[in-house]
């Protein structure tokens, strides 16, 4: 599958098919600091992503007006 990562911006090629959750543990990403998409939807931590999926890893940025 191919994977993009932001900040920083990377692509990588993962051998799948994976849940989100074994994809992020092999990146070695916390599930609670980011957003996993695949084909402009949000993915659940128990989805499995296929081999040829296209999937965007985003940091969770939160914040608030003053």
């Amino acid at each position: 599958m191919r994977v993009e990562l932001r900040n920083p911006s990377r692509e990588l090629e993962i051998e799948g098919p994976l849940s989100v959750v074994a994809l992020l543990q092999r990146l070695d990403i916390d599930r609670e600091t980011v957003l996993v998409i695949s084909d402009g939807t949000l993915v659940p931590g128990d989805a499995r992503l296929e081999a040829d999926a296209e999937v965007e890893i985003r940091p969770v940025i939160s914040g608030g007006a003053s």
